[in-house]
């Protein structure tokens, strides 16, 4: 608990779903609600600097989450607008916290940053060895360039602050809009609606051979926090599960979840997006001792009840 005795915390994107998470695990580590400052990107628009000055005035800790972020289809329609608000918000965040003297700022940056075809499963020393698969360059580089904010502040200024690599997240509270949801969440929805409509074939896109790595989301704000508390170098650090699943595989598991018994039918005119996605997670079990512990099958059940009581409440 002493590590968090009276500290001021700045949590961006604190009422998003991952923030949310976070929040309740600062909470339930005896962080007071009443120290835990949340910007509202309505009420402070943090791609402004005057905003990001307000923000951090008063702050002991910052952790960094507020992102825009989307799947495939996102990143291929607003490549521009992902590069410019992911890296003006960070680097400005960054630069108000150095000047105010921050004591300890949290970077949550994105898988996305790694090489298309980068070794796996991928090892943080693997990072600059390629360029990022294409279809979510711009977003994936506007992230890395926090990472390199990050250390080069540390050697001038000794700014002190770490980068973390989350995998995809997902749980209760995703985003489901089929316009901007992941692939867990645009998948249940899909095989949901499927089902109800009586739809004996639902398309899928890609070939279902590419690989990803998934967190649930509460795992996600408990390594946030520990890698919050106990780590304090500038190597970047990866946060994941270390195990990868065949998108394949993952429609047919979240399938049979929901009931639906139709066909699934792959349309491979659309991208798969990178190949194959799976971390080397040994950094941060040594550092912080962080281990994810919710299996991939309890996540998805939880995730499917919770968005089929939200749409009864609807």
């Amino acid at each position: 608990m002493g590590f968090w005795d009276e500290k001021r915390i700045l949590l961006t994107g604190g009422k998003g779903f991952l923030g949310t998470y976070v929040n309740r695990e600062l909470v339930a580590r005896g962080v007071a609600p009443e120290n835990i400052g949340i910007p509202r990107s309505k009420e402070m628009d943090l791609r402004k600097w005057e905003n990001c000055v307000k923000a951090v005035d008063g702050i002991d800790l910052i952790i960094h989450l507020a992102a825009r972020v989307g799947g495939i289809g996102l990143n291929q329609k607003m490549p521009g607008t992902l590069f410019y608000d992911n890296a003006i918000m960070g680097i400005q965040l960054m630069e108000a916290a150095r000047q105010q003297g921050v004591e300890k700022t949290v970077i949550v940056g994105t898988i996305c940053a790694y090489p298309k075809f980068a070794p796996v499963p991928f090892k943080e020393t693997d990072l600059w060895n390629g360029y990022p698969e294409e279809t979510n360059a711009a977003y994936g580089l506007a992230k890395k360039m926090l990472l390199v904010q990050s250390q080069a502040y540390r050697t001038q200024y000794e700014f002190k602050s770490i980068y973390l690599l989350p995998v995809n997240l997902y749980g209760p509270g995703d985003n489901f809009d089929p316009e901007s949801s992941h692939v867990i969440p645009a998948l249940i929805r899909k095989f949901i609606d499927a089902k109800e409509r009586g739809q004996a074939e639902m398309t899928v896109w890609g070939t279902g051979m590419a690989t990803r790595e998934f967190m649930y989301v509460e795992d996600a704000a408990l390594g946030i926090c520990l890698a919050t508390e106990k780590y304090d170098e500038a190597d970047p650090v990866n946060l994941g599960v270390g195990q990868d699943i065949q998108i394949r595989i993952l429609a047919e598991m979240i399938g049979a979840i929901v009931g639906y018994e139709g066909k699934i039918v792959w349309d491979s005119s659309r991208p798969d997006g990178q190949p194959r996605r799976k971390l080397d997670v040994t950094r941060a079990e040594r550092l912080f001792d962080f281990r994810a512990s919710v299996s991939l099958e309890t996540g998805l059940k939880r995730t499917v009840a919770w968005y089929m009581a939200q749409r009864k409440v609807a």
